[in-house]
């Protein structure tokens, strides 16, 4: 199982790049993101992998950062996600990117990652909301709070449904309300996330 790579980028494609190490050359699949953020060919180049071997095929695919990794698996977690659609979310989105748009059940943001329609968009928040529960900004929702990410009830969940209701987008209303829930300390109540979540928006 090979899980790092570390040589000389060789070449890039659209969707692989080639790594030399000690003269083998190594084909990775990797994501726009990743590709447009390798070095130029000759220099020096690592990538943390994940190894996928079938019947007929052994395919490696490279990231940058351990938390890429870690969401490319995550994603295929979910029922109808296989790496090609995984690679195409982390294209579109990064890794706390991702984490916004799953804890504020924005639906809209994850529709533009290549593969991913209205129903799949639907079932990885629904999947995987629970599982981002104490990442980035969802752990501040679920501190002030007293509620984890995405759930449909407690202030931090009202104060960001009164928040979209006056014309925010949601991943937009969802980084205010975190904000707010942060300066305000425990346990705020919906009015205060509110009005510090507008002061945060008008910024």
């Amino acid at each position: 199982m090979i899980a790092k790579l570390s040589g000389l980028l060789d070449s890039v494609s659209d969707a692989a790049c080639i790594l030399d190490v000690n003269g083998v050359g190594y084909q990775v699949f990797c994501s726009a993101r990743t590709l447009r953020a390798l070095p130029r060919p000759g220099e020096a180049a690592r990538l943390y992998v994940e190894t996928h071997v079938r019947e007929d095929h052994i395919h490696l695919y490279g990231f940058l950062s351990e938390a890429e990794r870690g969401w490319f698996n995550l994603l295929q977690t979910v029922q109808g996600v296989g790496a090609k659609v995984a690679l195409g979310i982390l294209s579109a989105l990064s890794p706390d990117e991702l984490v916004r748009a799953i804890a504020s059940a924005d639906k809209a943001t994850l529709n533009r990652c290549d593969g991913v329609g209205p129903k799949l968009a639907v079932r990885l928040i629904t999947e995987l909301k629970d599982k981002v529960g104490g990442i980035a900004l969802g752990s501040v929702a679920q501190a002030a709070g007293g509620e984890a990410p995405g759930s449909e009830t407690g202030p931090v969940a009202d104060a960001l449904s009164a928040l979209v209701n006056l014309g925010y987008k949601r991943a937009e209303a969802f980084g205010a309300v975190t904000a707010a829930a942060r300066s305000l300390g425990d346990k705020p109540d919906v009015q205060a996330l509110i009005r510090a979540g507008l002061k945060e928006l008008a910024r």
